[in-house]
């Protein structure tokens, strides 16, 4: 939304609405694309029954369970397990080999959601024979889709998907293994999570937290205008060791950032990078 004069009021209110969450409650959505904010707001306001994005300003001002309502539609989850089997057969392929000769490995999955992506690759690593060497740390900045991803448990409905995809990954066991029904849904194997530590992390405000050997980040930056992507960038690679790898979703790239020289492809189709040597 740009600081024009040529903004109309409802662009004036939900600049105001970014900051009045900013200040607030400490959440930065100042650099996300004007565009997917604004849609994902108005239908917000539209699902609460409200008239106008300053009633939803005020009501998020003195109720934090109605913030916590509005974050469910500001970070919409949209993901499955193996989701573009192409990249994470990509990893087994190309990023695995590297990571085993490591005596210990830490991996950062940014803006994890519910967790498809952590179960995925922490599938990926059991197969590889690095889970228990392996740390991953899980960070989103939805507390509700946190509880989701520590719970591991998924429609059944959606397990067919989970099953062609984990196929075409070059999975190598059966993927009915990992999971139970339960809960009226699919309870993933809890020994999956073990490693992994769920943390809530913003890419707009938070700092980097540790020294990460590969870093998946997929389908998060496409919300972010240019600035934000940079930080995020700049994030990952302050995070990545030496020849660090990092994924990115498939509509994403790195060609217009500050950062650019700071990756090199690996597997260019599927937005792996590596880390530039010096």
């Amino acid at each position: 939304m740009p600081g024009s004069q040529s903004a109309g009021p409802v662009d004036i209110e939900l600049r105001l609405l970014m900051e009045a969450i900013y200040l607030q409650y400490s959440h930065d959505f100042r650099d996300y694309a004007p565009a997917s904010f604004k849609r994902r707001v108005m239908h917000a306001i539209a699902q609460f029954g409200l008239t106008s994005v300053s009633s939803l300003q005020d009501r998020i001002l003195r109720d934090p369970q109605m913030f916590a309502r509005l974050l469910q539609y500001l970070t919409v989850p949209v993901s499955e397990m193996f989701r573009d089997p192409g990249y994470f057969l990509a990893l087994r392929q190309q990023v695995m080999p590297v990571l085993r000769t490591y005596p210990s490995i830490k991996i950062w999955i940014a803006g994890c959601s519910t967790g498809e992506e952590v179960f995925s690759i922490a599938i990926l690593l059991r197969e590889e024979q690095l889970l228990e060497r392996s740390i991953i740390y899980a960070t989103d900045i939805n507390p509700n889709s946190l509880d989701k991803a520590r719970a591991g448990i998924f429609p059944l409905d959606n397990v067919r998907q989970y099953t062609a995809n984990y196929q075409k990954a070059g999975g190598t066991s059966s993927f009915s293994d990992y999971y139970t029904a339960a809960y009226g849904g699919a309870l993933f194997d809890k020994t999956l999570c073990e490693t992994v530590t769920f943390a809530d992390h913003s890419l707009s405000t938070d700092s980097v937290f540790a020294e990460t050997q590969f870093i998946s980040c997929r389908n998060v930056m496409i919300y972010f205008n240019r600035a934000l992507q940079d930080r995020a960038l700049g994030l990952f690679a302050e995070s990545l060791s030496h020849r660090g790898f990092l994924g990115l979703g498939s509509k994403e790239s790195i060609d217009f950032s500050a950062h650019a020289k700071s990756f090199e492809p690996l597997v260019k189709a599927e937005r792996i990078f590596r880390k530039a040597g010096a």
